[in-house]
Parts: C-alpha cells; sequence; structure tokens
C-alpha cells in the first residue's frame, strides 16, 4: 500500500434496485495508468464517479494516498471529505461540459480561483501555460464554439490539469469525437503518462490501451471480470466474457 495512489476495496454502488457495482477491488500504483474497457452498462463511468466522489459509494474504502476518503463507509454525505478529493483528483468527461460564454483561457482559470483561491494574474498564467502544453497556445481568447471537438476536450483536460490533480480520471473522452480528432486527444493523454502522471482511462481505444496502459481492467456486469497487463488482457484473455468482448471489438 506504500506506493499506492489509489486502492478500491469492496465498492458498492446501487441506483434503486438496480446494482451498478458488486465489490470492486482495484488498486493503482503511483504513475501507473490502468484503462479499463467494457461493454456500456458495466458500471465503469460508476467507479470514476464513486473514485471523484461525485457518486459517494454506498459500501467499502477507498483510499486516496492512503487516506480513507470514505471516513463513515457508506453512512452519509457529511462523511465524505470531497474537498480532500476534489484537490487531489482531476476528472475529464466524454462531454466537454466548458463555459460557452467565457474564453478558453477563462475556463481554465476559473476553478483555479473559486476553488484554489489563486490571484487572476497567477490562475491566467498558469491556464496560459496549460493551454499551450495541450497545444492551444494561439486559441488562448477562443470561445468554444469556435474550437473543434477535439481542441474543445483539450481545453478540458488542461482545466483538470490547472488544479494539479495527483491522479486523472478520464471517462471515454474520445467516445464523442471524429475519428480525425480523436489522435490530438490521446497524444496529449500519452504525454501525460510519460511524465509519470497516475491516470484511470475508461476507453474503447485498444490501441491506446495496449501502448500506454500499465494495466488494463475488463469489467462486466458490475465487477472486474479480469485485469493484467495489456498483452496479457488484450491478446491472451482467459475469461470467456473477456474474450466475447474483445471478438466484437476488434471486429470494427
Amino acid at each position: 500500500m506504500a506506493d499506492a495512489m489509489l486502492q478500491l476495496e469492496g465498492v458498492t454502488k446501487s441506483f434503486g434496485e438496480l446494482e451498478v457495482l458488486r465489490g470492486i477491488d482495484l488498486e493503482v500504483a503511483k504513475g501507473e495508468v490502468v484503462c479499463v474497457l467494457g461493454p456500456s452498462g458495466s458500471g465503469k463511468s460508476t467507479m470514476l464517479r464513486c473514485i471523484n466522489m461525485l457518486e459517494p459509494p454506498d459500501d467499502g474504502q477507498i483510499y486516496l494516498e492512503g487516506t480513507d476518503i470514505c471516513k463513515q463507509g457508506g453512512k452519509g454525505e457529511s462523511g465524505w471529505d470531497v474537498d480532500y478529493v476534489r484537490r487531489r483528483v482531476g476528472m475529464v468527461f466524454q462531454q466537454f461540459n466548458l463555459f460557452p460564454h467565457k474564453s478558453a483561457i477563462e475556463n481554465v482559470a476559473l476553478a483555479q480561483r473559486t476553488v484554489l483561491r489563486r490571484g487572476q494574474g497567477e490562475a491566467r498564467t498558469k491556464a496560459a501555460a496549460l493551454l499551450k502544453r495541450v497545444g492551444l497556445a494561439d486559441k488562448l481568447e477562443e470561445y468554444p464554439e469556435r474550437l473543434s471537438g477535439g481542441q474543445q476536450q483539450r481545453v478540458a483536460i488542461a482545466r483538470a490539469l490547472a488544479m494539479d490533480p495527483h491522479v486523472m480520471l478520464f471517462d471515454e473522452v474520445t467516445s464523442a469525437l471524429d475519428p480525425e480528432l480523436i489522435k490530438e486527444v490521446l497524444d496529449v493523454m500519452r504525454e501525460l503518462a510519460d511524465e509519470g502522471m497516475t491516470m484511470v482511462v475508461v476507453t474503447h481505444e485498444m490501441g491506446f490501451a495496449s501502448d500506454v496502459g500499465d494495466q488494463v481492467v475488463f469489467m462486466d456486469g458490475g465487477v472486474i471480470v479480469e485485469q493484467g497487463k495489456p498483452k496479457d488482457v488484450l491478446e491472451s484473455p482467459k475469461e470467456e466474457r473477456t474474450k466475447r468482448f474483445l471478438g466484437l471489438v476488434l471486429e470494427h
């Protein structure tokens, strides 16, 4: 556990009668990239939302850098240490969720000012540097409607990085993009991985999972069916459910 950035132990989550997570155990080491695969409805996105406390789990423990962020073990909102999580976990969603009335640099500066209480000058300087880092140095003052989907998603990544996260969560961030725009977003994620960012990536991009992932996790029916090195899971899966899923995905 000493070098574990993230640990999930027996995490469960239901919505009414629907049991979405049924006892998830997962460990992510510092600097590791874990790629999560699985069919729609398998619980992948819900697991990410539990990690960053958008959906606090019903039961189980989640440790972030050794700190139990589920203090009350699922006994209500008052026990969740949401501030601790928000300052350490960045999340990028399938939809870009940018403020349409704010420019790229304003979108990236806003949370720094409201959450981290950075001054306007410091926040804008940081935002400009991050937008340059994701290849958008010439788009600082552009509004979202004038940016392509890939550019908007890169603004969203810069916005998450502006909070200086220790862990980055990516929830199918390329699935709303046209094929020619996917590479520019994946390239930014590859660079983050190369720089040692701890990442949990829900994706259908098998090439990315194979090339960049340290671990691949296959989920179905709210459980982890199989996990291991990308080569093992993607090329020689042991479980029938994994084989069926990969067979369908790799046909397309």
